[in-house]
């Protein structure tokens, strides 16, 4: 068990990095954002959902191992 707890954790925080990277390359213009566009969702939100959705899993993964700590 403990060790999906750290896979969702290493998961989490490698998505979260990803996506910041992201955000900051296509904000300054380095690539496209275009490229990661998906139906009417502009490619802006679609990197920012892939940060968010690190951090949720990363909370996840915290969130597990300190109540099991109690």
């Amino acid at each position: 068990m403990k060790y999906l707890y750290g896979l969702l954790i290493s998961i989490g925080n490698s998505l979260t990095a990803v996506g910041c990277a992201g955000l900051v390359l296509a904000l300054s213009g380095m690539i496209n954002p275009d490229f990661f566009a998906i139906g009417i969702s502009s490619g802006i939100r679609i990197i920012g959902s892939v940060a968010i959705t690190g951090c949720l899993l990363s909370a996840v993964g915290y969130g597990i191992v300190d109540y099991l700590d109690e």
